[in-house]
């Protein structure tokens, strides 16, 4: 793991924990919703997709932020869902159990994502068609 993947990997751990910070300021604060709105939008799906291997390619990097944001809100529905067929739904209850899930996910590699693949497939086939004196 290289120095900039820990550093990423260490934002995304802590952006919880700051959310969950935010809350403690008074009501109606700019610095008390933005980072919690922020947090819920990128934090688990980025911490699912982004933690690559190796570098990843300009394509899954675009393709990891495009599906941050639909995921993290899909994990936020499905925390606050079970939260509240428990009766246990509070924010920071909802904050915490999603800081908990980006904390691990952060420290486990990322989910492979498709571009990365595809791009690899494509410049490889185009590698050997240029190599036998195909047309490119």
């Amino acid at each position: 793991m290289n120095r900039t993947q820990a550093q990423l990997r260490a934002v995304l751990v802590l952006s919880g924990w700051v959310a969950l910070a935010a809350t403690l300021l008074p009501g109606g604060d700019f610095l008390r919703w933005a980072p919690v709105l922020l947090f819920v939008t990128f934090g688990p799906g980025l911490a699912v997709l982004h933690p690559q291997r190796g570098t990843p390619r300009p394509a899954a990097r675009l393709e990891a932020l495009a599906l941050a944001a639909p995921l993290s809100w899909s994990l936020a529905t499905l925390d606050a869902t079970a939260l509240f067929l428990v009766r246990g739904f509070s924010a920071p209850v909802f904050l915490i159990s999603l800081a908990v899930f980006c904390t691990v996910a952060a420290m486990l590699p990322g989910l492979p994502l498709p571009a990365a693949v595809r791009g690899g497939r494509e410049e490889a086939a185009g590698a050997a068609e240029s190599g036998a004196g195909g047309e490119p």
